[in-house]
């Protein structure tokens, strides 16, 4: 199989952090964005459903294999919510900030030992279109949600997710602390040990 691999993501703080997790190993990791592939529309209603829809659709205007991710945040106060609409909570067009103050206003005044939250990464690889057989990878990253912004790294609602682990919120971590706990870096690695097997 070709050491090719499309990043079906758009998403430039994902695309960073694939590229830093994917160094070690003989792949190049390359964004769709490189082939003109016009964004998947993320029909699907699991993480699982949509990550098979962005990679089968990479594949599809590539000819490369294709691995794509499909991740949120889940709150059990609401039930799960944002889940697989995490990037788009607000509103379509909605910014990082828009999504995450949206997300603190509905825990308004919910108490501390009930804001217990999740970010979930479904890994699906793809060697074409038609694969029968798509490499599925899944991890999640447990935490909760903060009642206000602290930290300028990370992205998406990093600000708001207290690690408890490090005691601080997932945008204070470095970069090589966040890969080693994350959900996504959970993800990857298991990724890894399925592919190279």
């Amino acid at each position: 199989m070709s050491n090719k691999i499309v990043l079906a993501s758009g998403n430039k703080g994902k695309l960073s952090e694939f590229a830093q997790l994917f160094s070690p190993m003989d792949i190049e990791v390359i964004p769709q964005a490189d082939f003109d592939v016009p964004e998947a529309e993320e029909t699907g209603l699991t993480f699982v459903e949509n990550a098979i829809i962005k990679a089968r659709n990479a594949c599809e205007h590539t000819g490369l294999p294709a691995i794509a991710d499909d991740s949120g945040i889940e709150v059990d106060y609401l039930l799960g919510a944002p889940g697989i609409y995490s990037a788009r909570y607000s509103g379509l067009d909605a910014s990082d900030t828009d999504n995450l103050n949206a997300l603190l206003a509905a825990l308004k005044d919910v108490p501390e030992n009930e804001r217990t939250a999740r970010y979930q990464c479904i890994l699906v690889m793809m060697r074409h279109s038609k694969d029968p057989t798509p490499l599925i990878c899944q991890a999640d990253w447990q935490g909760r949600i903060l009642t206000s912004p602290i930290g300028d790294d990370g992205f998406g609602y990093d600000p708001v997710f207290w690690v408890d682990e490090h005691k601080c919120s997932a945008a204070q971590l470095s970069s090589e602390q966040k890969h080693a706990i994350s959900h996504r870096g959970k993800a990857i690695r298991q990724f890894m040990t399925e592919f190279q097997a």
